[in-house]
């Protein structure tokens, strides 16, 4: 999700809830700590520089039970990110610790969002020597004549 996907979306939220894929929901007392321009350099392990440039929600549980984010504050919190930092729109992340810090992406549903799980991959498939997967192959589908005597294929 797009940050200016996630304004438009939350300018039409009367609540804020945010879930874990596995179902598990972020406490209604949470607070975001940080609204922030992620831009990594880096070079990738075929060689090839890259960059790539996100935003960054931070979500923290706090022990005040109190305070609840609405909507309209959090519209207020990313449209003064977005003139102070100069935010381009591009996805958002959506930082939380549960055992660990995660970086999750950001899913928009009726109930309210999803933090969906990131997953690592290599960017250098044809450079780092890593083998594609074979395709499986059932031996029984194999003809047990396509390699008989005098057929060529040896």
């Amino acid at each position: 999700m797009k940050l200016s996907e996630l304004l438009f979306d939350l300018k039409s939220r009367k609540t804020i809830s945010f879930q874990l894929e596995n179902g598990q929901m972020v406490p209604t007392h949470f607070h975001v700590t940080e609204v922030g321009k992620n831009h990594r350099h880096f070079i990738d392990c075929g060689g090839k520089e890259r960059e790539e440039t996100t935003i960054k929600l931070q979500l923290w549980e706090a022990d005040d039970y109190d305070h609840r984010l609405h909507p309209e504050k959090l519209v207020s919190i990313i449209e003064l990110s977005i003139q102070k930092l100069r935010l381009p729109d591009v996805p958002v992340e959506v930082e939380y610790q549960v055992e660990t810090i995660g970086i999750y992406n950001l899913e928009s549903t009726a109930d309210g969002y999803i933090l969906t799980n990131k997953k690592t991959a290599c960017l250098a498939m044809d450079a780092c020597g890593i083998p594609q997967e074979k395709p499986r192959v059932r031996l029984s589908q194999i003809q047990s004549n396509s390699c008989a005597p005098g057929s060529g294929c040896c």
